[in-house]
Order: C-alpha cells, then sequence, then structure tokens
C-alpha cells in the first residue's frame, strides 16, 4: 500500500520500529562481545530507551498548494474547482473579482493555496503584460495587487531546415515565432525571404528563454544565428557596448549588418506588382508603377526601413492615407493605401528603423488590402528590390575587445550546431 494511505499513527508506529530496531541490533552485539570489550558491568542494566518524538513527525496540513493551467474552453469556475476552491469563494471571486479573472489567457498557468476547507488564501498568475498578478485572503475579503516579474534567462539552442517557409521549419524545430521573425530582420538585409528561400536551407539560433520561478515565460533576444541560403553561409551576434547603449548584430568578425534601410516595411509578405510598367487594375492602360506592391490582411503591421522624419501623414488622392519619411540625405520612403496611420505620427516626428508607421488597407485607389511602397533618391524613385542599400555605422575600435569576448563564445556554439547538423545530413 503506497505510504500515502497510511494513517498517521501507523505511520508514527513504523517510524519508531526503524528507530528502534538499530538500537536492538547494536544491543545485541554487545552481548556476543568478550567481556574486556565490554564498557558496561557485568551487572549493568541498559536504561530503557526512552525518545519524545512530539508532534514535529505528524505535521498538521492547515492548506496545500495547487498549480493548474487555465485551459482553452475553461470557465473560471471549472478552474477554481480543479485548484480545490470551494464554492462559496468561487461565488464570491465571481461576484468581487471579475475583472482580476478576467485577465487570465486560454495557456495561463494559476497557482493557488487553498485550505483544507477549500478556503481560497492565495492565488497567482502571470498576466500578458510581464507582471504577477496576485490576490490574496486579507478576513472575509481578497486584496489584488501587481508586481513587476523577475525574469532569469537562460539560452536555448535550435536548428532547422527549410523543406517549404521560414515559419513552417521554425515550427518543426520548436523554435518561437517571435524568434522566427527576429532571424528574418537579422538577415533581411542580404536574404529576401519573400524570394531567396530554397529547399534545403538552413538554420542555427541561439536565444534567451525568460524564465520566473522556474517556468518559461516568454522567448526573448536571439542572441547568435547562422543561415544558410543557397549554400552561403551568414552569420550574426548580438552585441551590446557596456554604457548601455542601442546593440545591434555583427558578423563574428565585427562587421556591422544593419544596413541604413530595410529591405521591405513588411516583415511577412508577398509582391503582388513589381517596379516598373504595369496594367492599371482600375485605369486599364499601360503605366509605370513606380514602388512595390505588398499583398497582406488588412492592419497587417507596417515599419518604417530607417531611421527617419515624418515628412508627410495624411490623404493623398489615389495613395489614400499615406506616409512619407525622410531619411539622412537625399533618400525618402513613402507607404500608402494605409487603413490607419500609426498614433502620434504627424510632420515632425522622430522614428527609428523598425517603428510602426501604420497599419495596411485599402484605402485610395486600391482593389483590395496591400502595401504601396516606394523608395526615392533625390525625390526619384527606384527599385527598392534592386539596389544597393548603404551600409550603417561599423563597430567602433574601442569597443573591438568587448565584442571578441562576447562574440566568441556564441559562434562557438554555432560552430557546434551547424557540425551537428552535417553529420545528421552526411
Amino acid at each position: 500500500m503506497p505510504n500515502r494511505f497510511l494513517s498517521p499513527r501507523f505511520r508514527l508506529a513504523r517510524i519508531c520500529t526503524l528507530i528502534a530496531l538499530p538500537l536492538f541490533g547494536a544491543i545485541a552485539a554487545f552481548g556476543t562481545a568478550p567481556e574486556s570489550q565490554l564498557l558496561l558491568s557485568r551487572t549493568a542494566t541498559p536504561e530503557p530507551l526512552s525518545i519524545d518524538f512530539g508532534e514535529a513527525l505528524v505535521p498538521s496540513l492547515e492548506s496545500f498548494i495547487r498549480e493548474e493551467r487555465f485551459q482553452r474552453g475553461d470557465t473560471v469556475s471549472t478552474l477554481l474547482s480543479r485548484l480545490g476552491v470551494n464554492s462559496d469563494d468561487t461565488n464570491k471571486l465571481l461576484r468581487t473579482q471579475a475583472a482580476f479573472m478576467n485577465g487570465l489567457r486560454a495557456g495561463t498557468s494559476v497557482r493557488a493555496e487553498v485550505g483544507v476547507d477549500g478556503t481560497l488564501l492565495v492565488l497567482t498568475y502571470t498576466s500578458g503584460r510581464e507582471t504577477l498578478a496576485s490576490l490574496n485572503r486579507e478576513g472575509a475579503s481578497f486584496k489584488v495587487s501587481e508586481s513587476r516579474l523577475a525574469f532569469s534567462p537562460q539560452t536555448v539552442l535550435r536548428s532547422g531546415t527549410i523543406r517549404s517557409s521560414l515559419f513552417a521549419a521554425a515550427d518543426g524545430a520548436g523554435l518561437p515565432d517571435s524568434v522566427a521573425i527576429q532571424l528574418a530582420e537579422v538577415f533581411g538585409a542580404d536574404i529576401d525571404f519573400h524570394r531567396d528561400l530554397r529547399k534545403g536551407d538552413r538554420f542555427s539560433v541561439v536565444y534567451e528563454v525568460m524564465y520566473h520561478s522556474g517556468q518559461a515565460v516568454r522567448p526573448g533576444k536571439l542572441l547568435a544565428a547562422e543561415f544558410v541560403n543557397a549554400g552561403k553561409s551568414h552569420r550574426a551576434v548580438w552585441f551590446a557596448n557596456a554604457d548601455g547603449g542601442k546593440g545591434g548584430y555583427f558578423t563574428p568578425e565585427g562587421k556591422n549588418l544593419r544596413k541604413a534601410f530595410l529591405r521591405s516595411p513588411l516583415e511577412f509578405s508577398r509582391v503582388t506588382s513589381g517596379f516598373g510598367m504595369r496594367m492599371h487594375p482600375i485605369m486599364q492602360q499601360w503605366r509605370a508603377h513606380r514602388g512595390i506592391d505588398y499583398a497582406a490582411p488588412t492592419g497587417t503591421r507596417i515599419r518604417a526601413v530607417g531611421d527617419a522624419v515624418v515628412e508627410f501623414a495624411g490623404q493623398q488622392g489615389g495613395y489614400g492615407n499615406m506616409v512619407i519619411l525622410r531619411h539622412n540625405g537625399e533618400y525618402t520612403t513613402a507607404y500608402g493605401h494605409l487603413s490607419r496611420i500609426a498614433p502620434n505620427l504627424q510632420r515632425g516626428t522622430r522614428i527609428s528603423q523598425g517603428d510602426t508607421v501604420g497599419f495596411v488597407g485599402q484605402t485610395g485607389w486600391a482593389t483590395g488590402p496591400h502595401l504601396h511602397f516606394e523608395f526615392r533618391i533625390a525625390g526619384e524613385a527606384r527599385n527598392p528590390l534592386a539596389i544597393a542599400l548603404p551600409a550603417a555605422v561599423p563597430l567602433a575600435q574601442t569597443e573591438i575587445g568587448a565584442f571578441r569576448q562576447q562574440a566568441l563564445p556564441l559562434a562557438a556554439k554555432l560552430d557546434l550546431m551547424g557540425s551537428t547538423n552535417l553529420a545528421l545530413l552526411q
């Protein structure tokens, strides 16, 4: 019979037996030893064994802690029932703490401390704002509080092979979508993930997973990556200088991978109309198309391809809702047919590469939801998929030593995964 079914009295008797047996064995050994080895006189009688176990060996169970995951299709009542909360407290929470309980999302892990009578003492879960939401009993009521999570990062290594798409390969490798997006952004200036992927391309990544109280909360930053595209290896490692400045990705040799411009204003999409002459879908006549059209669902985020100042944000004829950005020198970019422009974006606003400028829509002369993107140099529209993009600022000489110290271990991890992948392919 398993130990958990034994009564406290039976467990206490069993403990006493286990302790007493070695003692009785020791007394028997003294009885068979030669007289010269005995420390007791022949007439001495051992004192009776007297042990006061007290109540420490049999603690009284006043509460227990249980953890459950809020599953798809669950109600708050079913979750609290699995946690052992009685119906009185369940009804009280539904009446008085509806806002707190509405913060639960499918997949959220919920921990509760519950009394033996089902009284809820403490209930906690991690909210989507990366805070720990807590509900503590205070007499007959409950007090709600929130605190920032203290994260402990752990390093994870993953590798995969392209069969159809980057996201399909990422799913097969157990790589979170957010890390796959970072991977595409890091190499986006050198690899067009819309057109350049080949079956058999492979990747290796080193990234952080943020833990709280021993549980994985979310994936973090991509620390190092290798992408082999059409047989050519591209590598990147993350580096942030010691003074806490803005970090970036570099080759293991120290070359800055960040270009002054991203190749595409959308993270993932497909080109539906390229640069050059085309039949206009509304005018039904041949016209020069001075930009690139990217098909994407309405509401898809559009990002600035480079650091810039907003030159225009509003409606402009056939472009519908439009944003025009002025970058360093003679470069400007334009984003048309937006469903809406990003909040607080107006003429003179400074934005950074990757910031949101708006969302895909169908305003102006558009037959379907898409982004019309133009890249202009000295006012002349150029094909952004064909021109060579200028590089960003290189690594400073004073930072090379610190960079190498950080980059070498990450590059070694990529070497290890690369050799493992080759061994599996052979």
